[in-house]
């Protein structure tokens, strides 16, 4: 069998008494997209923030085409080689950039550190204009750029897998389907695998083929995303999907089935539906 681009096995973490993340384990293939899904403190960041290698996980682990990444680098080679496989984009991009630096100065020192014998100018043009940016705002600072252009910067990068945490909540409607078109466009040009972290439920049924839906750190249900938001069988996907308002909707309602399900059990940990 062919081995998928990234491999998640019984990820643990806990802070404390608090298991934010309790075996987690979902695999991504070449070029596929899969959503994890959850409400505050189910756990979601967490994990991703597992894969990229900004917490390390108590048990478990990650591998990336087969090769398990390690939970700390040892010298300036090996934290490039995890970048190369593995990048997160914020919520918010500006975080993210240098604003001392224009878009082209920063994506020149990014290909630079990764690829030190090519000349970057080349494929920092092509960079722009995958993501749909042109000379101008090469040119400009972070503090120059609209929230939507920012993002389009911070997706202008090579890595096997590109992590979106929230990557679109912060914009508007219209530019968050431009940035979502974009991502759509990207992976139909090159193997790259998106994993979205989002609470946002319309965002993983356009853009994602697979779905995990993590309540308490947990994963409560899995499988194909158009026969998980279809379909679902846990009431906590059930809830999350009631909570969108509607006609009809009873914010009270949905507070009061919140609470039960806070109070219940930990829930058992589910596994993937099989595919028909």
């Amino acid at each position: 069998m062919t081995e998928p681009l990234l491999r998640a096995d019984g990820l643990s973490r806990a802070f404390g008494d608090v298991h934010a993340v309790d075996a987690v384990s979902f695999t991504l293939p070449e070029g596929g997209s899969l959503g994890i899904v959850g409400g505050s403190g189910s756990g979601k960041t967490t994990t991703a923030r597992i894969v990229v290698g900004l917490e390390h996980a108590d048990t478990g682990e990650v591998r990336v085409r087969g090769t398990v990444r390690p939970a700390r680098t040892r010298g300036r080679a090996q934290r490039l080689a995890r970048a190369r496989e593995v990048q997160l984009v914020f919520q918010d991009p500006y975080l993210s950039l240098d604003p001392r630096s224009t878009v082209e100065r920063a994506l020149r020192e990014t290909l630079r550190l990764h690829f030190p014998d090519r000349d970057p100018a080349p494929r920092v043009r092509e960079l722009l204009d995958q993501v749909g940016l042109g000379t101008r705002a090469a040119e400009a600072l972070p503090r120059q750029l609209s929230g939507g252009q920012r993002q389009r910067v911070a997706i202008a990068v090579e890595p096997a897998v590109l992590v979106l945490d929230e990557a679109v909540a912060a914009l508007d409607v219209s530019v968050q389907a431009q940035i979502l078109n974009l991502l759509a466009d990207i992976r139909e040009q090159t193997p790259v695998g998106y994993l979205f972290i989002t609470h946002d439920l319309g965002v993983v049924r356009c853009v994602t083929d697979e779905l995990l839906v993590m309540h308490r750190g947990r994963v409560v249900e899995a499988g194909a995303t158009a026969e998980v938001l279809a379909a679902p069988r846990h009431p906590y996907t059930r809830l999350l999907l009631d909570s969108v308002p509607r006609p009809g909707w009873n914010p009270d309602r949905i507070a009061e089935a919140r609470q039960r399900l806070m109070t219940a059990p930990a829930p058992p940990t589910a596994t993937p539906r099989r595919q028909k």
